[in-house]
């Protein structure tokens, strides 16, 4: 019933303790007129309130100004939101109608794709654990997913490692700690490059071989990105992330010659003084917006391979569309690459998105700056072990290192997801850490509570409750706010916002800590007592649920 409201052509919202919905009456009146007066809107509300008879699942209709409210049934409220979120489980909302006429798509989700030869940059988490919530609300939506990892293993930043690695490698130091060492290889190099010239030339050198396939230098680089990727995989495993194919732009360097040619015979391909090759993307065709596809020595660039790679995966996929999660500064890249992409004739490339993001800033370890995401993890960690050491409400754990891990993930990923995506945030460990108010540790908190709860009376559970025993206002504001779970995640799938996902969590959060401590369990009578049980119970699955989709693995104990 709650489903006729939402779809119906009125403009409806959800209040409390006003009432369960709203009409606001103005929207639907057929006289738009703006001298329409108050107390003739108000008369009209009446009346339209005195036609309107309760039944069944409307106990109470009333007026406020302007709007026409319903109250439902409250054991009948009570009743179709247990039976629905039990029978459901893990579905419970996407079995909603609101997603009955939604069509099963195939799509390609392109994320975190870090530099080769690079440790994991913390500049990557936000691709990683965004891609990571785009790709898991896609499937549990009843998409075909394919997760894709687009390495950053080719170009000419390449050819300054490898140029650096012959300058200042060392073999012993690249086995025992391959990235670290590789980072410091590429830190020198920059520096050398900036006061010799030479440098800048052997780089370039390096990179014509490579792109030659010359055997010597692509087997440096190959034994660079397969260090890299055993690296990454580790890095994946904590974080909880895992992908369905390792690409990279290294697989598109001969199909990217291939879209030079089919841009060429197209007439698209122009030629500038300095040699370079271009696409004119102005209106007027006079070049004032252009975007350079091959230098002049005939290599390749990362637009060119990211053309080859969308026709590739287009190709080999079908798919209906590819998400691309990228910060914000590659905005112009992906327009210009959807804009070419059309010229050259694929209309598909009007299904492609940019999901972009914000920058962290003033991220820091102990030690200072944070460079590397693996720094980040182990001091959320470690910051988690040593919380959960001075609580005094801490339990003793089996496994604490691995509870701590997954709090301070949680803690990471809620601290990231609470506003726009787009939004640059400043990072601070004292509010990402805090177990009360509006944290991911909060949220682990009560999910822990939740289920001790469950756990101690697991023996003398009963599906069959007495729903009159739900009638304490704390327990409604629970019921109805499960029953709005279906309105978040349609709100998330229509424009792949995490936000209304964490509020959703963390207001069902607060008011399940509310419940717990005004509706006690231990010493209820025992109807009672499993009445309020299974709304805990209820409570818990839709909140792990919900972390679930957005990449954080609830704990059990805290």
């Amino acid at each position: 019933n709650k489903l006729c409201f939402t779809q119906s052509q009125y403009f409806m919202s959800f209040s409390r303790p006003v009432a369960d919905f709203q009409l606001f009456v103005g929207s639907v009146i057929e006289d738009k007129s703006s001298d329409r007066s108050k107390p003739d809107l108000q008369l009209q509300t009446q009346r339209l309130a005195e036609k309107l008879k309760c039944d069944t699942v409307v106990s109470e209709i009333s007026t406020g100004p302007g709007t026409v409210n319903f109250t439902i049934n409250r054991e009948l409220l009570a009743k179709t939101v247990l039976q629905q979120v039990f029978k459901d489980g893990s579905e419970y909302g996407i079995k909603s109608e609101l997603f009955s006429t939604l069509p099963r798509r195939k799509i390609i989700i392109e994320f975190s794709s870090p530099n080769i030869a690079k440790k994991f940059h913390v500049g990557h988490l936000r691709s990683t654990i965004i891609g990571n919530f785009v790709a898991n609300l896609k499937e549990a939506l009843g998409h075909q997913v394919t997760r894709i990892n687009y390495l950053g293993d080719w170009g000419m930043q390449f050819g300054l490692l490898g140029a650096g690695f012959q300058q200042f490698g060392n073999e012993e130091e690249l086995q025992s700690n391959p990235l670290q060492h590789l980072f410091e290889v590429y830190v020198q190099v920059n520096k050398a490059a900036e006061e010799d010239e030479n440098i800048k030339k052997l780089a370039q050198d390096f990179f014509r071989k490579l792109e030659a396939r010359d055997q010597q230098t692509l087997s440096m680089w190959q034994r660079f990105r397969d260090f890299s990727i055993e690296e990454y995989v580790r890095i994946y495993k904590r974080l909880g992330v895992h992908f369905d194919e390792y690409s990279g732009e290294s697989f598109y360097q001969e199909k990217s010659q291939e879209v030079l040619k089919m841009l060429d015979a197209k007439g698209l391909l122009q030629k500038t003084i300095k040699g370079t090759r271009v696409v004119d993307l102005s209106e007027k065709r006079d070049l004032s917006l252009s975007s350079t596809v091959m230098r002049s020595d005939g290599t390749s660039l990362y637009i060119t391979r990211d053309l080859a790679a969308a026709i590739d995966r287009m190709q080999k996929y079908n798919c209906d569309t590819m998400i691309y999660v990228t910060d914000k500064s590659q905005h112009t890249h992906f327009e210009q690459l959807f804009q070419i992409l059309k010229l050259m004739g694929y209309q598909w490339a009007e299904r492609c998105q940019h999901v972009s993001f914000g920058l962290v800033q003033g991220m820091k370890t102990r030690k200072g700056e944070v460079v590397f995401l693996e720094d980040v993890l182990n001091e959320a960690r470690s910051r988690m072990l040593q919380n959960m050491a001075s609580a005094k409400t801490s339990k003793e754990l089996e496994n604490p290192l691995e509870t701590a891990e997954k709090i301070g993930l949680a803690a990471l990923i809620i601290q990231d997801f609470k506003g726009l995506l787009s939004s640059d945030y400043q990072f601070s460990w004292d509010r990402v850490l805090q177990s009360r108010g509006d944290t991911g540790v909060f949220l682990q908190y009560t999910h822990a509570r939740l289920h001790s709860l469950e756990q101690m009376y697991r023996n003398g559970q009963s599906t069959d409750i007495n729903t009159a025993c739900l009638q304490d206002p704390q327990a409604i504001s629970v019921l109805q706010h499960l029953l709005r779970y279906d309105e978040v995640l349609y709100k998330s799938s229509e424009d792949l916002q995490p936000k209304h996902i964490v509020s959703y969590l963390l207001m069902l959060s607060h008011l399940a800590a509310v419940a717990h401590k005004t509706l006690p369990v231990k010493g209820s009578a025992p109807e009672l007592a499993q009445a309020r049980l299974r709304l805990f119970q209820a409570a818990r699955s839709v909140l792990a649920n919900g972390m679930k989709l957005l990449g954080i693995m609830p704990v059990t104990q805290m």
